[in-house]
């Protein structure tokens, strides 16, 4: 039997009853770190052997578990922090197992998305999970354009050397939306940020970021769509008053929640015109 155990995110007390004793009771505990499970191991005095599993092995380590699994062994499959597969390794050693008719049973538990979607305050009866958008912009930039029109709530995870940028490419795409960013949650120095992705991407810029990201950002919305005739003129106006073009595409595009760079480009061809 192969055990897909949740582990806690932080705080070492959010471990389920049953999640103890799996991992008590299994022959071996295949961990992405072994040295950071055997704190968890240690403060509910485990002894259960432990093996490395991660991203840079899985695929060669994968067929040695299912081997032992065959064999009639247990193993648990805990990750650093929070589920299994989600944006952390199992995959390969999961779809082995299952190939070879091993049983594979979850042990449910915490999850930094479901942490950071239980306390946003946004919509959750749909959302999509995003995990980390990719490191250069113009391929995050592309991603974030894909969930444009997506009315579901979003969660990302993020890194602290690039929550300000990936903050303020969210505002700059997807408009100005309501968002939350949690930091370190369930832990020690847990905190919540509310407000929307310019406030939020302000915020960021007086801090220094440490610790792990998750950004839930609110989907598009039934908001009726603004005509162009409508943006032009709102655009003319402004345009006419002094306002510098750059300013004018952020104060449109914040006002009906529209992504920046499409109001840019209709604010240059108004000022043209003019």
């Amino acid at each position: 039997m192969l055990y897909v155990v949740a582990t806690p995110i932080g705080n070492l007390e959010d471990i389920t009853l049953r999640a103890l004793r799996v991992l008590r009771e299994v022959d071996v505990i295949a961990a992405e770190d072994t040295r950071h499970t055997r704190k968890l191991l240690d403060r509910y005095d485990i002894h259960t052997p432990l093996t490395s599993y991660h991203e840079h092995n899985e695929r060669t380590k994968a067929p040695v578990l299912v081997r032992r699994l065959e064999a009639g062994e247990s193993i648990a499959l805990v990750s650093d922090a929070g589920t299994p597969t989600i944006s952390d390794p199992g995959y390969h050693l999961i779809r082995a197992a299952t190939e070879k008719g091993v049983p594979v049973t979850p042990v449910p538990g915490v999850s930094a998305t479901t942490a950071a979607l239980s306390v946003c305050g946004l919509a959750t009866d749909r959302f999509v999970f995003q995990g980390f958008l990719p490191g250069r912009r113009n391929r995050r930039r592309e991603a974030l354009r894909q969930l444009q029109d997506d009315d579901r709530t979003m969660v990302f995870y993020e890194a602290p050397h690039r929550v300000r940028e990936s903050l303020a490419d969210m505002h700059e795409v997807l408009g100005d939306r309501a968002a939350v960013v949690g930091r370190e949650l369930t832990k020690v120095h847990e905190e919540l940020l509310r407000g929307t992705l310019s406030q939020l991407t302000g915020e960021v810029e007086e801090r220094t970021l440490r610790g792990e990201f998750a950004i839930v950002v609110e989907g598009r919305g039934d908001a009726p769509e603004v005509s162009e005739t409508v943006l032009r003129d709102e655009i003319g106006r402004l345009l006419q008053a002094g306002r510098k073009a750059n300013d004018v595409a952020k104060l449109v595009a914040d006002s009906h929640h529209m992504a920046k760079r499409d109001i840019y480009k209709l604010v240059l061809e108004v000022a043209k015109g003019q």
